[in-house]
C-alpha cells in the first residue's frame, strides 16, 4: 500500500533526528509505537467485525438455498408409505394351508433338542412321537 523504499526510509530517519533531536528520539519512537499498536488493534477489531458480518450473510444465504432445495425435493418426491402396518398387511395365511412353514421332527431329533433345551434351563420334553416345529418366517408373497 505505502511503497517506502530504503532511501526514503533513510531520509525520514534523518529528518526525524534533525527535527526531534537525538535526545528525545527514544521517547518519540515509544510514543509512535504505542499509536501504531492502537491503530493495529482498531483495524483488527474492525476487520474481525466485517468478517463476522460476511460469515453471517453467507450462512443466511446457504440456509436459504438449503431450504429452497429441501422444498423442491419434498415436492418432487412422492410420499413414502407409512411404517404402521394396516389390517390388510396383518391377514393370516390362507385357510387351506393352516401351517405352511411346519415340518415333522423325528423323535430322535426331538429328544436331542429337548436335551439341549434342558441344558439351557428349559423343560424336558419326553414325547417319542414326531412333533411339528414351527419356523417363524414371513408370509409368502401373494
Amino acid at each position: 500500500m505505502f511503497d517506502v523504499g530504503a532511501s526514503e526510509l533513510l531520509l525520514i530517519v534523518i529528518v526525524a533526528v534533525v527535527v526531534i533531536g537525538p535526545k528525545d528520539m527514544p521517547m518519540a519512537l515509544r510514543t509512535a509505537g504505542r499509536w501504531i499498536g492502537k491503530m493495529r488493534k482498531v483495524s483488527n477489531h474492525f476487520r474481525s467485525g466485517l468478517d463476522a458480518m460476511v460469515r453471517e450473510a453467507e450462512l443466511e444465504d446457504m440456509e436459504r438455498k438449503w431450504r429452497e432445495q429441501n422444498e423442491a425435493i419434498m415436492k418432487a418426491s412422492p410420499q413414502l408409505p407409512s411404517m404402521n402396518p394396516t389390517a390388510d398387511d396383518m391377514q393370516a395365511p390362507a385357510a387351506s394351508n393352516p401351517a405352511p412353514y411346519t415340518q415333522d421332527v423325528p423323535a430322535s431329533q426331538d429328544h436331542a433338542a429337548s436335551q439341549d433345551h434342558k441344558a439351557e434351563g428349559g423343560a424336558n420334553v419326553t414325547s417319542e412321537e414326531p412333533r411339528q416345529a414351527e419356523m417363524h418366517l414371513p408370509p409368502p408373497p401373494p
